[in-house]
Parts: structure tokens; C-alpha cells; sequence
């Protein structure tokens, strides 16, 4: 029975694995990507305890009566460090630091009365800070609880003012009560820092957005991060889809990309479904077929041999009094392009259809010939300002399949019509799913059966407390 328990449940565990939809797009950041987010971090996180308010203080000890007001943080100095904790998120440490302090005292001693300032420094500042990392119900990477504790090990208080050496005996105090309203304001502000601000930053990155008019972008997560101690990796859905139809969309059959590598801060891993579903939508959408007109036939016919070829092969069995009227090339792609990705490159292939009309004038247009064409193309993949994906049908490298003797022609057809109409939709790139503020730069392209991988590193160009001032005040990045 145990045996037959065991069995049954490694089988639904190999069904569900099996069911499971591969990511059309995979981000990895790696320890040395957070190595660089680090002094960034420690910049936010002094921003955020500097920000700290704390009430009035009142009280009194036998004949002393003291009030404490109008605190402020001067300076920090915190050693911090910033790693991956597996399984959980990431962990923000600060050990052995130091926070100075500004306030003002009043102090009533019998019938003396005396007020000043007085500088504090909270030494031995240990803060240990966990941020557990889901994907929430829309999709989207967000910190969804902190674990936080700290600690203050001692405060000291320097007096100034006519009797500040009488009561420096008094400064303990003074000190306990403050270290103790210290102690309690940190963890507040740390989370306020994560749940609402970091929040609101990762809300930047595009979830389901439209890239046009003409199609969106899905880069919902599909599971929760995958955190250890070297990296942390983002499993996106990667889809394109029709404005208009927005449920008719390509099934993701394409593998599941294989991330090994470690050397760079973020790797980008992109599957053929990523490319596919991009070209599928832009084909259901109705935008890969255009109309050529009669002037621009002629000028063709006038400065392209390969167009007068197909054109006299068209007509040459036809009425020469057609060649007195106007021309018409209508091209349709006739089937969604594929694009192949292996270890020696990717190849987008086309199916195209080309007919050849002549207009008469008060006639309904006449077919003279229809060609049907298949060809594939090398394209160019780039990142355009490190954060837009684009891919960029070449007009080199291009393979047509047609009638041998209008091979040549038909190629050059190809590179002078589809290719262009093609790529005045795709080559306008998708943005990554990057926070605002955030790049790829020094990328490398790598091919790989099925998927190509991106390894950059990252770079910053503006600072995290700008990036969410911004975003609260609803400015957007238009660096892209």
C-alpha cells in the first residue's frame, strides 16, 4: 500500500511537471548583480531611517523635569550588506553601525531652569531585515512580508549650554528613554520602505502592457522567484497577443530555457514562443500584407531587373495593351512566421503570396499571375538602449524556394517588400521586464537550441528614492 502511495503521488508530481507552461522569457540575477545593488540599497535605506520622526518626550525624576523635542538623524553610518536568502527573498543586514542625533532639551531642576541642545549617538546599530518574494494575483514580483529586528546595543548624549556638565550625570536617562522610542521606529520604517515604496517601484515593471496599437505583452510570472544563494530566477510567460482578440493566442510548445550561467549580474533568456507569438499576433492582426501601387511598380520595374523579370514572365502571355495601364502588386504573408533558434544562429521563416493585378480604368481590377513564395531570413537581435528587445529581419542572408528561374528575382522581391513590411512592426522592439531607472549594458548574445540568452550587467540611471519619487508623482520614464 505504501509502495503503491509513493508511486501514485511521483506520478501526479510528473503529470503536473509535464503540465506545466515553459517561460517564453526567464530573467537570472546573480550574487554579482546584487553585489552592485548594494551601495544603492544602503543609499534608500539611509534615506529612509534619516526620515525618521519621533514624538515629544516628557518626564520626571525625583526634583529633574525634562522635555525632549524636534529630534533629528544628522548622520549614519551603517555597514550593510545585501544576499540572496534561499527559498525566502533577500536579506539586508546592518552590523556594528552608528546613527547621530539632534534635539532639544528643557530641563527644570527646583528653581533653575536651563534648555539647550544635545548630540546623541546610537552605537552598536543591528538591523536584520528579510523581504519574502511572491508572485502576487496579477503576475507581478512583489514583497509580500518583512522580518525585522534591531537593536541599539548603547546611546551617548553630549550637552551644551550653561549647566551642560551639571546634568551630564542625568544624560542615562535621557539616553535610555531615547534608545528605547530609537529602537521602536526603524522596523516601522523599514517596512513602510519595502511593502509601500519597493512595491511601487516593482510596479513599474510591465506585466500585461500594450507595445502598439496592434498587440500586447504578457510578462505575468508564472510560479514564485527561485531564490539561493547565488541567484535568484524569474519565470515570465513571455506572450504577445492581439489588441483585438486578446484570447486567441499561440500555445507555448517551445522548451523551457536552460540558465547554467553565473559570471554576469542578469541573464535574459528568451525561447522561440517569445519570437512566435510576437510574429503570430502581428499575422492575426492583419498587418503583414500591404498593397503596392502603380507609380512605385514602375519605378521598380524601371530600377529593379528582378521586378521586370517577374513582370514579364506575368505578361507574357497576356493582352500587350495591359501594359498601358496601371499595375498593381498586392503581398500577403499567407501563414503566421516561425522563427528557429539553434546553436548556429536563428532563421525566421515566411510564407508569401504575391499578385500581380493590372488596373484598367473603370474595370475591376484583373489577376495576371499569383506567386507563391517560402523563405527564410537570418534576422539581427538586439537590445536598443538596454531595455527594448528587438529583432530585425536582414535583408542579406535571405534564402527564397520558388521556380528556379525566378529564384533570383523573387529573392530580391522579397527583400524589397516583405522583409521591410515585416520588420516596420517587430523592429520597433518590447521593453524587458526592468524596473524604471534600470538597464542591461555590455551585453552578450548567446544561441542555444530553442532559446537565445543575454548576459549583461545592470546599471542604474538614476537612484531608487528618485525612481518611486517619480512614480508617486506620476511621471513616467521616457528614456526608451
Amino acid at each position: 500500500m505504501g509502495l503503491l502511495k509513493v508511486s501514485v503521488i511521483f506520478l501526479l508530481s510528473l503529470i503536473t511537471m509535464t503540465l506545466a507552461e515553459p517561460p517564453g522569457c526567464k530573467i537570472r540575477i546573480t550574487d554579482r548583480g546584487l553585489e552592485m545593488l548594494k551601495a544603492e540599497t544602503k543609499r534608500f535605506v539611509e534615506g529612509e531611517l534619516s526620515n525618521i520622526t519621533m514624538p515629544e518626550m516628557r518626564g520626571k525624576e525625583g526634583r529633574f523635569q525634562y522635555t525632549i523635542k524636534d529630534v533629528k538623524i544628522t548622520e549614519l553610518n551603517l555597514t550593510s550588506d545585501l544576499r540572496f536568502q534561499p527559498d525566502v527573498g533577500l536579506l539586508f543586514e546592518v552590523q556594528n553601525s552608528s546613527i547621530t542625533l539632534n534635539f532639544q532639551r528643557r530641563i527644570l531642576y527646583w528653581l533653575f531652569y536651563d534648555e539647550g541642545a544635545i548630540n546623541a549617538s546610537a552605537e552598536g546599530v543591528n538591523i536584520f531585515t528579510v523581504l519574502h518574494l511572491i508572485k502576487d494575483q496579477d503576475g507581478r514580483l512583489k514583497i509580500s512580508n518583512i522580518t525585522c529586528n534591531a537593536f541599539i546595543t548603547k546611546m551617548r548624549a553630549r550637552f551644551s549650554g550653561t549647566l551642560g556638565r551639571v546634568y551630564d550625570f542625568i544624560g542615562t536617562l535621557l539616553t535610555t528613554g531615547m534608545r528605547f522610542v530609537l529602537n521602536k521606529q526603524i522596523c516601522p520604517a523599514l517596512n513602510h520602505a519595502a511593502l509601500v515604496l519597493v512595491n511601487q517601484l516593482l510596479e513599474t515593471v510591465p506585466v500585461r502592457t500594450e507595445v502598439n496599437s496592434y498587440v500586447g505583452i504578457d510578462y505575468s510570472l508564472l510560479n514564485d522567484p527561485v531564490v539561493t544563494e547565488t541567484s535568484l530566477d524569474m519565470d515570465f510567460r513571455g506572450m504577445f497577443y492581439d489588441l483585438k482578440n486578446e484570447n486567441e493566442t499561440l500555445v507555448n510548445n517551445a522548451v523551457n530555457p536552460v540558465l547554467r550561467e553565473y559570471d554576469r549580474m542578469v541573464y535574459l533568456a528568451l525561447s522561440e514562443y517569445f519570437f512566435d507569438s510576437g510574429l503570430y499576433s502581428y499575422f492575426k492582426g492583419g498587418l503583414f500584407q500591404t498593397q503596392i501601387a502603380n507609380e512605385r511598380v514602375r519605378h521598380l520595374y524601371m530600377y529593379s531587373n528582378c521586378t521586370a523579370t517577374i513582370l514579364c514572365v506575368c505578361l507574357s502571355n497576356q493582352d500587350p495593351a495591359f501594359m498601358e495601364h496601371p499595375l498593381s502588386l498586392e503581398l500577403e504573408v499567407t501563414s503566421p512566421p516561425r522563427s528557429t533558434i539553434k546553436t548556429s544562429g536563428a532563421m525566421v521563416a515566411v510564407n508569401c503570396n504575391v499578385k500581380v493585378l493590372v488596373l484598367p480604368p473603370g474595370k475591376p481590377a484583373v489577376q495576371l499571375s499569383s506567386l507563391t513564395m517560402n523563405a527564410r531570413n537570418a534576422p539581427n537581435f538586439t537590445l536598443f538602449l538596454g531595455r527594448q528587445v528587438q529583432l530585425n529581419m536582414t535583408e542579406s542572408a535571405f534564402e527564397s524556394f520558388a521556380l528556379i528561374p525566378l529564384q533570383g528575382p523573387l529573392k530580391t522581391m522579397l527583400q524589397i517588400s516583405a522583409v521591410p513590411l515585416i520588420n516596420n512592426y517587430i523592429k520597433r522592439g518590447v521593453q524587458i521586464p526592468l524596473p524604471d531607472g534600470m538597464d542591461f549594458i555590455e551585453e552578450v548574445v548567446e544561441y542555444h537550441n530553442g532559446y537565445i540568452i543575454v548576459g549583461a550587467n545592470l546599471h542604474f540611471r538614476t537612484g531608487l528614492r528618485e525612481i518611486i519619487e517619480r512614480k508617486l508623482s506620476g511621471e513616467t520614464d521616457n528614456s526608451v
